[in-house]
């Protein structure tokens, strides 16, 4: 995720001051983790250098100075931009899932490496169990079901390559212990 052009197409419709926008991305985007207002702040002072916002105005509601900030004809471009292009498939499998079962097989023995498939077997389906509870209580906002949604999906992919490790551990031990 591109923190820059999200929070761009944050501020694309109103202008806002740093808090606000931590506030409103965490609502926006459930699911996703949670912005630091740090992270926020430093971001829009990038996109302020970069000429993508300026300030809108300042306001000390019931507190210290609050800078707004809103987005300019240079980081409309920049957002659209972004938006129009494809997000290439990963490169490159960076999964711990993956990394605990080699090690695990390289320092112990294949029933270990079953356990601890078993036991993220558990926490992957306890986890789904949680999110279709959210995404089907009454209610629910659709960016939430729609967040469930996508992490279900990701959660069953893991669940399906679990199976497929648990299928062939025997091979793959053989194979990193040689």
């Amino acid at each position: 995720m591109s923190t820059p052009h999200v929070l761009l197409g944050l501020l694309t419709p109103r202008a806002m001051h740093g808090y606000e926008l931590k506030l409103v991305h965490d609502e926006r985007l459930p699911g996703a983790k949670p912005l630091p207002f740090g992270q926020v702040y430093s971001t829009l002072g990038r996109l302020e250098r970069d000429g993508m916002v300026a300030e809108a105005g300042h306001d000390r509601a019931g507190g210290p100075d609050r800078t707004a900030y809103q987005v300019t004809p240079e980081g409309r471009q920049a957002l659209a931009a972004w938006l129009a292009r494809v997000e290439p498939p990963a490169p490159h499998l960076s999964n711990v899932l993956l990394a605990k079962v080699v090690i695990t097989l390289l320092v112990n023995d294949e029933a270990a490496a079953r356990r601890q498939l078993a036991a993220q077997r558990a926490a992957h389906l306890a986890r789904m169990r949680a999110l279709t509870a959210l995404k089907t209580a009454p209610n629910t906002p659709i960016a939430h079901v729609l967040a469930a949604d996508l992490a279900i999906s990701h959660l069953d992919a893991d669940l399906r390559w679990m199976q497929s490790a648990l299928d062939r551990v025997t091979e793959l031990h053989q194979e990193v212990r040689s």
